[in-house]
């Protein structure tokens, strides 16, 4: 019956369709039919895609793998996910942090290299990359520093995987920007895609076919500028002059810092320039009128003079200094006591007077010094630098400084939870001493000072006024063991988590917690060093590298005495600030310890953390990632030693010219660099200082390693 009735239906459609009238059903009919083709087609079609993004994939494909592996790699996927959601907070937390502090170097990022390498997944159709092999070898020093050291660098992964995974803090920092290039090397992912993309960032460090236009900087500071200090740009000209914390420009600074306003003058050789230097060199509106209100400092004809042992307070620097070492004689300057910290740079008489006596003093010239005295004692020829100290950490170890010294510097140490007595309480080394003068003590901050202290357990071994000055001096001592933490009866400030890492300090927050003191042999600062000048030559049991270290300084005696001192052409009579871009032991600021030389240690926060071995040594040095300009005035240095930094830089930084811009601004006109790296990255280093007017004064190439050694010049754009 339903066949029948189907029938007529169909028979009935027919004679309609044949009606003229029927034309309307007809194309009602065609158009179903096509709508109907158009849906079952785009399924096919999906089908088949679908198909053929899963067939692509096949070629990533390998083989099956044991249970094992697999769990192995499943484990793997996993730490990176967690790592990559500490990376991601970091990002997003109030104050952000470097990709790579000091403590978590580039062995770290090698380690995961090379499990990528040996991924399952690419053991047939992708070969292993062979960049990094390139890298170790160009220097064995290196290799052998960062294999021997690999263990000690690591020993605080979890807190370094809070602390540096994060962002620099300043939105206006160009850390911004860097910190997706790292980022993306500590998760790389194992794809064949994301591979290549790597290895098309690992040509070569210059562009050999780039054409370099130079102009000067076009910034507030002028002739001083310094990019990572100064607050410059548009919105920055509104701001206060300089930033609160340390900030980079969001571009690699690519201009040329002007020369002052009057020239500049070869400076005043040392010694002579401890007691003047040109005052063109360094003037400063301020500074003129500083100069009429003190008489430390004078204005002689074309000089600065600095009358002997003037201080900007009343009396003696000398006698200043034996009131010091009566009041506490294990002191002994220059013997117990070798490096010291002086906060704040004023009159820099503590600085040379404490040379005399074998003692090396790093000032640190603070951001609030709008009069550019740091500037004017590193024209004399004094260790110093330039930062904050607000709320991150000093570029320095921990426990590392024999004693800091404070003259009325001006900072509330109680203020803020007392978190910068804290970090001072960090890169004092156990048993240090800790020396604070004023001659206008509050009696709330006297009391506020005193309650601190008490509370991180600082004995108070003197309380006196020096007469001549008329300066209240008071000498601290950090404990020596953890023993005293436990009797406190109030545990404020704690005692830091086990997994905070004491040596992390770039770009870390401060902490308002006591770390506590080393005390196993294998831990730097567990013992006092020995006396100066026998530590200089002391290898202590927690360096798991020591035959290294005793190579690396042979290495450097043989090269300095052999070669720099006499086949450069450079004259060392007129060579005082001087400093070793990548120290990997301090090796070659050890043999230049004879000649009327400082030299700044600067180890880079990519490479293996030596900086607490160097001041084991009696030598000074700091943190810094060369993708940023250094924390100093132009003009700072006489001679820059840069050994395999180029390469040890490769595809780090956005733009490896702008290292050698910053080259240019840290020495001096008339100053000089020496670099030793492989050919390929000296060869057109050597035609960016030609653009640069630099004057080429020797080049030497052998199996496919080279020395360049250029002089710069006063040419400017």
């Amino acid at each position: 019956m339903m066949e029948r009735k189907r029938e007529m239906g169909i028979a009935h459609f027919a004679r309609r369709i044949k009606q003229p009238r029927g034309i309307w059903v007809k194309m009602t009919f065609i158009v179903v039919l096509g709508l109907c083709f158009v849906f079952f087609w785009s399924i096919l079609s999906s089908s088949a895609s679908s198909f053929n993004v899963q067939r692509e994939s096949f070629d990533d494909i390998a083989e099956p793998v044991s249970a094992r592996t697999k769990s192995a790699h499943e484990v793997t996927e996993s730490s990176k996910l967690h790592e990559r959601g500490k990376v991601e907070s970091g990002s997003k937390s109030k104050e952000g942090k470097k990709v790579g502090g000091p403590s978590v170097h580039k062995h770290e990022t090698k380690k995961k290299k090379e499990h990528v390498v040996s991924h399952p997944h690419k053991k047939k159709d992708v070969p292993k990359p062979v960049v990094e092999e390139v890298v170790v070898k160009e220097d064995q020093e290196h290799e052998e520093a960062e294999s021997d050291d690999s263990d000690q660098s690591n020993k605080e992964d979890g807190e370094e995987g809070t602390e540096s995974d994060g962002n620099e803090g300043d939105s206006d920092g160009y850390g911004d920007d860097s910190v997706d290039e790292q980022v993306e090397e500590k998760n790389e992912e194992v794809t064949v895609t994301e591979i290549s993309k790597k290895r098309k960032r690992k040509g070569p460090v210059f562009d050999p076919k780039a054409e370099y236009s130079w102009r000067l900087c076009n910034t507030r500071s002028k002739h001083n500028y310094m990019p990572c200090i100064d607050n410059d740009g548009l919105i920055g000209r509104l701001r206060s002059y300089r930033h609160r914390e340390r900030s980079c420009p969001k571009k690699p600074v690519m201009c040329l810092v002007p020369l002052p306003h009057d020239g500049y003058d070869p400076p005043v050789s040392w010694p002579e320039s401890k007691s003047k230097i040109l005052y063109k060199n360094v003037a400063h509106p301020k500074l003129a009128a500083y100069i009429k209100k003190h008489n430390w400092v004078n204005e002689t004809g074309d000089y600065l003079t600095f009358p002997q042992n003037q201080t900007q307070f009343n009396g003696n620097v000398l006698q200043y200094l034996e009131f010091i070492q009566e009041m506490v004689p294990d002191i002994e300057w220059g013997k117990n006591v070798r490096i010291v910290l002086d906060i704040g740079c004023s009159d820099s008489s503590f600085v040379a007077a404490l040379l005399d006596k074998d003692v090396l003093t790093v000032s640190l010239g603070l951001k609030d010094d709008l009069v550019d005295l740091a500037q004017v004692a590193l024209e004399r020829g004094f260790p110093t630098f330039v930062s904050s100290l607000a709320s991150r950490r000093l570029p320095f170890p921990s426990g590392v400084f024999d004693t800091i010294h404070c003259a009325a510097c001006g900072i509330h140490w109680h203020s803020h939870g007392g978190k910068l007595l804290l970090e001072m309480n960090r890169i004092l080394r156990p048993n240090g001493y800790f020396i604070l003068s004023s001659n206008s003590d509050k009696i709330e901050d006297d009391e506020a000072m005193t309650a601190l202290t008490a509370s991180i357990c600082w004995n108070i071994l003197a309380h006196k006024t020096e007469e001549a000055s008329e300066m209240g001096v008071r000498i601290y001592q950090k404990p020596e063991s953890n023993d005293i933490y436990e009797l406190r009866r109030k545990k404020n400030p704690p005692l830091c988590e086990d997994n905070e890492n004491p040596d992390a300090a770039w770009y870390v927050p401060m902490k308002t917690c006591i770390h506590e003191i080393p005390s196993a042999i294998e831990q730097h600062g567990a013992e006092w060093p020995e006396e100066w000048p026998k530590r200089l030559e002391t290898y202590p049991e927690w360096l798991t590298s020591k035959e290294k270290a005793i190579e690396n300084t042979k290495h450097w005696n043989d090269m300095v005495n052999k070669s720099y001192l006499t086949g450069l052409g450079i004259d060392w009579l007129h060579i005082r600030n001087v400093m070793d871009m990548t120290a990997i032991y301090g090796g070659f600021g050890a043999s230049l310890v004879k000649q009327n030389v400082w030299v700044m240690n600067v180890v880079p926060v990519h490479s293996p953390d030596t900086l607490p071995f160097i001041y084991e040594r009696g030598l000074l040095g700091i943190y810094h990632d060369w993708c940023e300009p250094f924390g100093t005035y132009p003009r700072s240095y006489d001679l820059l030693h840069a050994d395999h930094l180029f390469s040890r830089l490769k595809n780090r930084c956005k733009q490896p010219a702008s290292i050698v811009v910053e080259m240019d601004r840290l020495t001096r006109p008339g100053g000089w660099v020496v670099v030793r790296d492989k050919v390929e990255i000296l060869e057109p280093l050597e035609e960016i200082l030609r653009s640069l007017h630099w004057e080429i004064r020797m080049t030497y190439a052998q199996d496919k390693e080279g020395m360049l050694c250029a002089q710069k010049t006063l040419w400017r754009p």
